[in-house]
């Protein structure tokens, strides 16, 4: 068995063993070295209740290279790609060391789902709606976690495998827009999906929106 196998199989045995991190990691196929992470979302932010999923692949100079992660569960999070699920960590890049594991990588995860960073993000989007509007961006987050890591949501009401989960998902609440704000626009004549993409990428939200003129945004639409 080779040097990179063993530890393999040692850090999956140890995460197993560990019955408090609440932290898995389970073979996604035949090889060990491409497997599934998951962890609970942490307490007190908009992701607690939800479940988050990661990919893992490992390198063939592991420890030596860091590993590869990317998040299966969808995150609204200025350092995790909404679209891709790739993660902005300086230990998936440079600052990483062998000195740490697979379930130590996890811990940080959960622990970068408390304390966005988004001066240094991985979606430019979503850290200017951080940025701009706290409070709409953890409503935005809330409703993220509720469909699709299967979080409570804002009444309490569980998501993903539920039948919540089969309810037609508000468009306008995953871009964190306002519903006057699309309705506003819909009223002359445009499609809704293309305002909310508009008012997305304009980052129409908080008050950002008295800075941006109709005209402005209309200008947009006709584009």
């Amino acid at each position: 068995m080779d040097a990179r196998l063993r530890r393999v199989n040692k850090e999956i045995a140890d995460c197993k063993n560990d019955k408090t991190s609440n932290i898995k990691i389970d073979l996604i196929d035949d090889s060990p070295f491409h497997l599934k992470g998951s962890f609970p979302g942490p307490e007190g932010t908009p992701y607690q209740g939800g479940t988050f999923e990661v990919d893992i692949v490992i390198p063939e100079s592991y420890p030596f290279q860091p590993v590869k992660m990317k998040f299966i569960t969808k995150v609204y999070h200025p350092n995790i790609s909404s679209a891709s699920g790739a993660i902005c960590l300086d230990i998936l890049k440079d600052a990483w060391s062998p000195v740490l594991t697979l379930k130590s990588t996890l811990i940080s995860l959960q622990s970068l789902l408390c304390s966005p960073e988004p001066n240094d993000p991985q979606d430019a989007e979503v850290a200017k709606h951080y940025t701009t509007s706290k409070s709409s961006f953890d409503d935005t987050a809330v409703y993220w976690t509720q469909i699709y890591a299967g979080g409570p949501g804002p009444q309490g009401k569980k998501g993903k495998g539920t039948t919540m989960g089969k309810e037609p998902r508000d468009e306008i609440a995953i871009a964190g827009l306002e519903r006057a704000h699309v309705e506003q626009f819909e009223a002359l004549g445009f499609e809704r999906s293309k305002v909310i993409d508009v008012l997305r990428r304009l980052n129409y939200r908080g008050p950002n929106v008295a800075k941006l003129s109709e005209d402005r945004v209309v200008e947009e639409l006709l584009k």
